[in-house]
Parts: structure tokens; C-alpha cells; sequence
């Protein structure tokens, strides 16, 4: 079958160790289920797989991808979970799973005309969403509903700062908390970005490191050491930072005098659960919002897709189409 995969590791360019081409079927547990994939969504975790992070020599080559819909052995329409959890651990929130795995780190991902999971791992596909919009739901989109609903513990009349206008991420939390009632501010460097933003829902959109007019409830953290103390800084007293990603570098400082002067809470989060997939597929059907898709591009241009994320080109996600 046709994939793309990594073969090997390159931090330095990794669509170097991108390899686009035909697949053996992928072996997995016999009780687990194949689902022929309809629309596949990229993200940075793919391109941090292709640098070697989390995914080591000895399982290379490795089909890419953690999100997927399409459709089950039953003829059922489908939304692939890609965090597969110790199936002995009985249950519960898989993300909280030591020995927990993303599809495409230890078993074959969804970049293929097909996937096979684990069967707790699928959630029903709403109609009223295409397979393209559904496949952006498993990683982006599940993550910006945990922080805001969740790890933040948002309410309608909040505010929350979102760092970077234009992922995946961030776009979900714009188009989420809008449907939500929470008023999203958000930061770029790209004029364009924030423009987009705004239309998009955002209340307001800042350059990168510009002084707020007010401190927020909650900031959305993916960037790591560039935005660290502004993310602090923005925050009200007892105001929680939820940190799902470093994707500019881990090592800011901490400033620790400011955490415990002013309460703050920095939280970790890192996609969800099963039942919040299945959770935030039914808000997506009720409320009417939709995933920011910035291209939709057949699994054999999958290059291109990857080379706008290194880019930074993008607003919304990458969909690929077998």
C-alpha cells in the first residue's frame, strides 16, 4: 500500500529522511481492526519524528501520522484515536498511561490507504462533518479542548492567551473558545496571521511580546523559551500557563519568584482522552465549528505539506487524501 514514512533521522533536514512510496501491510495485534483511511492531518509531531525525537533507529521505517478518519471493517464512519494505551490497564484516561504510544512512534501511523488500531481506539464520525474535517480533531483539536475545558478550566467570560496565531492548535482554541463564550487573544509575528485570527473569532491579536492591555485567566503555551516570560507575565493572579508544547526551545528561565508571589499554575497537557475525543466530536456537530483547514493535499504530494510546516507557512491544518 502507498505511504509515507520516515526512514531515517535528520535534525538538520528532516524532509531528507521522508520517504513517499509502497508499504508492506503493517502488522499489529490480531484484535485490532483496519480502517481504510479517508482523510489523514500532519502534525508537528510528524516533522519532529522525521528529526529523530521519539521515534528511535530501531523502528525505522516508520509510517507516519497520528490523526485519521475513514472507515471501519463495518462500514461505519470513523474518527481514529492515535494515543493506543496498555490494553490491561483498565481503561480510563489514556493519556495519564506510562507505557502509552502515539500511533506512528511504536506502531504504524495513518499517513496510508489504511490503518489498523486498536478497536476502543474509534470514535464515531459526526455527518455533519467531512472526513477532512474530522481527521484534524484526534491531536490539534483534541488538544485545545482539554487545555481550555479541562486543564484550564475556562468559563464563558474568560480570557485566555493563545501564543502563535497559526497552527493547529491555536486555531482550535480561537474557533473553540469563541463557540464557547471565552474571549481568545492571540500573538504572532506574522501581520497576515493576525489578521487571519481576527477573522477567524479571535477578540484580539497582538505582536509577539507586545504588552497586554489587561492580564488574562489562562495562556495557551506551544512556543517554549521565545514566549515563556511574556506568557508569565500576562497572566493575572492565580492565572494558570498550560504548556503543551516547546516547539522554539525548553530552557527559559523559570521565573519562580513570580509563580509563587502571584499563585500561578503551570500546567502540563498533552492531547486527551477517548471520551474527550468523543466529547469534542459531538461540540463540533452541535455548535456548527469546524476545523481551519489551510490545504488538502493527496498522500503522494504529502512533501509539500510537510515543507509549509518547516515553513511556517501555514494558517489550519494539512489534510491528506489517499
Amino acid at each position: 500500500m502507498f505511504a509515507v514514512s520516515a526512514v531515517r533521522a535528520d535534525k538538520d533536514d528532516p524532509l531528507a529522511a521522508l520517504e513517499l512510496g509502497e508499504r508492506p501491510e503493517p502488522e499489529t495485534p490480531e484484535s485490532w481492526t483496519t480502517v481504510q483511511v479517508r482523510a489523514a492531518s500532519l502534525n508537528h509531531h510528524d516533522l519532529w519524528s522525521l528529526r529523530g525525537v521519539g521515534l528511535s533507529a530501531d523502528r525505522l521505517p516508520m509510517i507516519l501520522g497520528c490523526d485519521a478518519a475513514g472507515v471501519a471493517e463495518d462500514g461505519s464512519e470513523v474518527i481514529v484515536h492515535g494515543v493506543v494505551g496498555d490494553p490491561e490497564a483498565g481503561g480510563g484516561d489514556e493519556t495519564l498511561d506510562p507505557r502509552r504510544s502515539l500511533l506512528s512512534e511504536r506502531w504504524p501511523g495513518t499517513f496510508a490507504e489504511r490503518v489498523r488500531v486498536p478497536r476502543r481506539n474509534l470514535v464515531p464520525k459526526p455527518a455533519a462533518l467531512t472526513f477532512e474535517q474530522a481527521a484534524c480533531l484526534p491531536t490539534a483539536w483534541l488538544t485545545a479542548y482539554r487545555v481550555l475545558f479541562d486543564r484550564a478550566g475556562l468559563r464563558p467570560g474568560q480570557t485566555v492567551l493563545v501564543q502563535g496565531a497559526g497552527g493547529g492548535v491555536a486555531t482550535a482554541a480561537i474557533a473553540l473558545g469563541r463557540a464557547a463564550g471565552v474571549r481568545v487573544w492571540v500573538t504572532s509575528r506574522s501581520e497576515a496571521k493576525r489578521a487571519a485570527a481576527l477573522e477567524l473569532g479571535a477578540d484580539q491579536a497582538f505582536e509577539s511580546g507586545q504588552r497586554l492591555p489587561e492580564r488574562v485567566d489562562a495562556v495557551l503555551e506551544s512556543v517554549g523559551q521565545a514566549t515563556w516570560a511574556h506568557s508569565l507575565r500576562a497572566l493575572r493572579p492565580g492565572g494558570t500557563i498550560v504548556v503543551v508544547g516547546a516547539t522554539s526551545g525548553e530552557a527559559p528561565s523559570a521565573e519562580l519568584n513570580r509563580v509563587f508571589f502571584l499563585q500561578l499554575s503551570v500546567v502540563g497537557s498533552t492531547m486527551g482522552s477517548r471520551e474527550q475525543l468523543a466529547a469534542l466530536a459531538r461540540f463540533t456537530e452541535v455548535s456548527g465549528v469546524r476545523p481551519v483547514i489551510d490545504r488538502v493535499l493527496p498522500l503522494s504530494r504529502a512533501r509539500e505539506g510537510f515543507a509549509a510546516m518547516a515553513a511556517d507557512e501555514l494558517f489550519g491544518k494539512v489534510v491528506f487524501t489517499p
